[in-house]
């Protein structure tokens, strides 16, 4: 949670949270931790992306005279760069080679990597879940020709660690992330929004020009994207992870409970039982 100027609900802190946007797609799942803390706290949760996806034409990514066939190790951050990297390869015609080195930032990427190929062990490397998860791993191959398949917009760790390892990197765009088109929402009048990027907070200001936070609660998931909040004007109030949140919904909850009190979900629990 970001540091408060305000005793524990008083000032803009002092009116409750019983709406929060979510600024990420629905769970598809009736399994959440949000549905937990709107069940709990009597509180309802939205759900909205404010960025989506583009792909980059085969025609375009043609146009930086790549030939992926040239490579010996690709690395994956996500399951969007697997998804656009096989796009690309299907329209090239390729097939992967058996020797292809895989080198994904986490268990859940290599996984997804499933959907396109057989995997073999030995040719399967992945961090944990971070990209300098994957520095120790990726150090290990300095003979490797490296492809990273990824949107124009990225974090810069994995970038600077290859070239100032001075590894054979390569950089391919086949992606762009860019704003949602929000027109269809009146307003963004939430006691709470919670945003998981900079390019969220670009994309609120691309649909709302003229968005007040006034008492909105600002949450913002990594350092990037609490950096993004404060460099646009805006109030940070609910930061996560931390070591007592590791979660978006761990900080909202810490955050209702140091504000509003330890009780303030058996409240709720004690109306439904009257209203029963």
């Amino acid at each position: 949670m970001a540091e408060s100027k305000d005793k524990p609900g008083t000032g803009r802190h002092a009116k409750r949270i019983s709406s929060i946007l979510v600024t990420q797609p629905k769970p598809t799942s009736d399994v959440s931790p949000y549905f937990a803390i709107a069940d709990k706290y009597g509180i309802k949760v939205d759900f909205r992306e404010f960025i989506q996806v583009e792909p980059v034409s085969y025609k375009d990514f043609r146009k930086d005279k790549i030939n992926i066939a040239e490579y010996t190790a690709i690395i994956f951050t996500s399951r969007n760069a697997v998804d656009h990297f096989f796009r690309i390869c299907q329209e090239a015609k390729l097939d992967m080679p058996a020797e292809m080195k895989y080198f994904c930032i986490s268990e859940q990427t290599a996984n997804y990597l499933q959907k396109y190929i057989v995997l073999r062990k030995r040719k399967l490397f992945v961090g944990q879940r971070t990209a300098a998860d994957l520095f120790d791993v990726i150090k290990k191959h300095k003979s490797e020709k490296f492809l990273y398949p990824c949107s124009d917009i990225r974090k810069d760790d994995l970038p600077e660690f290859m070239r100032a390892n001075n590894f054979k990197f390569t950089e391919a765009v086949i992606y762009r992330t860019v704003a949602s088109d929000l027109s269809d929402l009146t307003d963004v009048k939430y006691d709470c929004i919670a945003f998981f990027s900079p390019s969220g907070i670009s994309s609120l200001f691309v649909n709302f020009p003229d968005f007040e936070q006034d008492g909105t609660r600002i949450a913002a998931f990594g350092p990037t994207t609490a950096k993004a909040v404060i460099d646009a004007g805006l109030d940070l109030d609910i930061e996560a992870p931390h070591p007592n949140a590791p979660s978006m919904t761990g900080a909202i909850e810490q955050y209702i409970r140091y504000h509003y009190g330890p009780d303030a979900g058996k409240e709720k629990n004690r109306t439904d039982k009257q209203n029963a």
